[in-house]
Order: C-alpha cells, then sequence, then structure tokens
C-alpha cells in the first residue's frame, strides 16, 4: 500500500489548490491504482481508498464524477462510502451506473428510491437482484417506465402488495399485464384475477408465450372464470333469434351456409339458434353444450348436419370466451375428419332423446 500512501501530500495539494482538471486527473489516477489492485485488496486498503477518493470527489465536476462512476461500479469490493454518494447524487448521469450495479444497502436504496428521481427509480428497477420492501416503493412511485421494468426483472423480488399494485395498474395497461402474468413467481390467486381482468388479447399472448404445462393451468382458469361468470350472467333469451331463424326455415330450408354467415357476422344467439333447428335439439341444450370447455359437442352437432370444416371452424371461433389458439383447431380439425356422420348422429339422437324431442 505503498502507492496511495504516496499520493497523500500530493492529494492534500490538489484538493486545496488545485484546479478542476489537475484534481479530475488525480481522480482518474487513483481509480486507476484501485481498480489495479481490487481483487487483491483487503477491508483496510478498501477503506483508505475510499477516504482519498472522498476527498477528491467533495470537489469535483460533473463529469469526472460520471466516468469513475461508470469505471467503480462493476467492481464488487467498490469503496462503500464512495459509491453511497454517487448514487445519491441528483445527476442521473453519475448515480445510474451505480444505482444499477453497485453494492449498496437496502436502507441506502429506499431512502433514495423514496426522494430521488423516477430516472434514479428506474436506474434501480434495472438491478440484478431487488428485495421485496426496495420492489415496493418503487411499484409505489414509479412510473409506467418503472413498473415495466420491474415487472421484466426476474431478480426483482415481489411481495403481494407489490404485485397487488402491478395488477392493479395493469387493467389500463395490457402490455403490463402481459410482463405481469408471465413472472413464475405470482400468487395463483393474483394470477387468476389477472386473467380474469385481461382483456382477450393479453390472455392470447399469454397463452403464447407460456410453457405447455402452464399453458393447460391458463386454460383450466379461463375455463373456470367463464363458468363462473356465465352462471352468474342472465340467461341468453333465444325468442327473438328463434323466431327469425324459424320464419327463414318456413320460408326456405335453413343451410350450412346460414350457420356459417351468422357465426361469421357474430350472431350468437342466431347461430345457436340455427343449430339447434337443423339438428332438432333444443337450443337450451345447444347453448349449454357450446359453452363447454372442449369444441368436440360442436363437431358432433355439425357432423350430423354433414357440415364442412369451414363452418365447423366459424361455429368455434364464435363461442364465448377466449379465441381457441391454433394448436385447439388443428386439434378440433383432425378429430372432425375422424369423426363419421353415423357416429355423431347417433350421438345427436341421444341429446334428442333425453330431452324429449325424438320420436
Amino acid at each position: 500500500m505503498a502507492a496511495p500512501a504516496s499520493l497523500l501530500p500530493e492529494l492534500e495539494d490538489v484538493v486545496q489548490h488545485g484546479s478542476a482538471e489537475k484534481r479530475a486527473e488525480t481522480l482518474r489516477r487513483i481509480t486507476t491504482l484501485f481498480l489495479d489492485g481490487a481483487p487483491a485488496f483487503n477491508d483496510h486498503h478498501v477503506a483508505l481508498f475510499d477516504d482519498v477518493i472522498g476527498c477528491l470527489i467533495a470537489e469535483i465536476e460533473a463529469k469526472a464524477l460520471a466516468e469513475l462512476a461508470r469505471r467503480i461500479a462493476p467492481v464488487e469490493n467498490a469503496p462503500a462510502g464512495v459509491v453511497a454518494t454517487l448514487a445519491k447524487n441528483d445527476d442521473i448521469d453519475v448515480a445510474g451506473p451505480v444505482l444499477r450495479a453497485s453494492h449498496l444497502s437496502d436502507p441506502d436504496l429506499i431512502a433514495i428510491a423514496e426522494t430521488k428521481s423516477q430516472q434514479h427509480l428506474l436506474a434501480m428497477a434495472k438491478r440484478s437482484s431487488l428485495s421485496e420492501a426496495l420492489s415496493e416503493v418503487l411499484v409505489k412511485r414509479g412510473d409506467r417506465s418503472v413498473a415495466h421494468s420491474i415487472a421484466d426483472n426476474r431478480g426483482a423480488h415481489l411481495s403481494e402488495r407489490a404485485f397487488t399494485s402491478l395488477i392493479d395498474r395493469a387493467q389500463q395497461d395490457g402490455d403490463l399485464a402481459e410482463k405481469v402474468g408471465q413472472r413464475t413467481d405470482i400468487p395463483p390467486r393474483l394470477f387468476r384475477q389477472l386473467l380474469l381482468q385481461a382483456s382477450d388479447v393479453v390472455q392470447r399472448r399469454l397463452l403464447a408465450a407460456a410453457r405447455p404445462e402452464t399453458q393447460t393451468e391458463i386454460r383450466k382458469i379461463l375455463a373456470k372464470v367463464t363458468d363462473e361468470v356465465g352462471a352468474k350472467a342472465a340467461p341468453r333469451n333465444y325468442t327473438v333469434a328463434l323466431a327469425a331463424v324459424r320464419e327463414l326455415h318456413k320460408q326456405r330450408k335453413l343451410t350450412e351456409a346460414d350457420v356459417a354467415n351468422y357465426a361469421e357476422g357474430g350472431k350468437y344467439e342466431e347461430t345457436i339458434a340455427a343449430l339447434s333447428t337443423i339438428c332438432a335439439v333444443p337450443v337450451e341444450v345447444v347453448d349449454r353444450l357450446m359453452n363447454g370447455e372442449r369444441a368436440d359437442p360442436v363437431l358432433i352437432l355439425a357432423r350430423s348436419a354433414n357440415f364442412g370444416w369451414p363452418t365447423v371452424k366459424s361455429v368455434i371461433n364464435a363461442r364465448p370466451g377466449p379465441k381457441p389458439t391454433q394448436t385447439v383447431i388443428d386439434a378440433a380439425h383432425e378429430n372432425f375428419e375422424r369423426l363419421t356422420t353415423a357416429t355423431a348422429q347417433r350421438v345427436v339422437r341421444f341429446w334428442q332423446v333425453r330431452q324429449g324431442t325424438g320420436e
């Protein structure tokens, strides 16, 4: 440690009488000396550099401070006092590098998070690890960019309170909802809440991005939510749709094209009424079958009436709830091709007889 000790007389002169350029040059030399030996320095050595560099940065321009911050931020045993001083600087070019990477105590980080700018908060949100306490402050005070960065940061430990705050904000922010929903540490109860309030687009994105086992769980949750919402909703009234469809059927026999047109036009009640009329199955039964988790009943009804696959696909897509993924559509197509007309008609006959509509 003879080298830094030999700099002390020069340091005194620089601090008292040196120009800004001289102070910056001395800081650069001492920083280089520290960086060259940092891996081998013990706590006593680091403390000495903390004192020396601390004296220099008290009176130095922001440009030199920013350079210092960039150089020492990645160093594991960077002088703690110097790092804390840089982190509290109002200039984000000075504070940013150490807030993003340096070893700082949680109390110091929380104090900065509670008082400094959104740029300071964003820098902290990008740290490789964040405690629950710090994350809560960042979520509470942070703007949209901070919230998105926290949600994206897999090293951020989030409490239920932080998750709840993010989910509340995600009601008006689909991108945030997607980021929060992709976190593996989100509590199941809150994940269910997020799915319930998410738009169809966000639900589809979460499904597309999830692992196969997670996709299955998401579909179960969505199906359960759909069932619960359906149970609470008032029953659909098919009176008008049935009257219109039956009148059309009386004038000219209903065709597959009519069903396809209803489905593609978003006319759900008319789609159900037309299927009910063509297949001679009560409209309430068709409605219940259409709202099930699986597409099999739709395949059976359609095959019994000798519909083609394009019409079947349109009817499947007309069902309430999130639109099926391409994987689901492909599987339905495969099952439809394997299903014979005779088998489908036997099942439909069973539905008719059980409901007392068969002969």
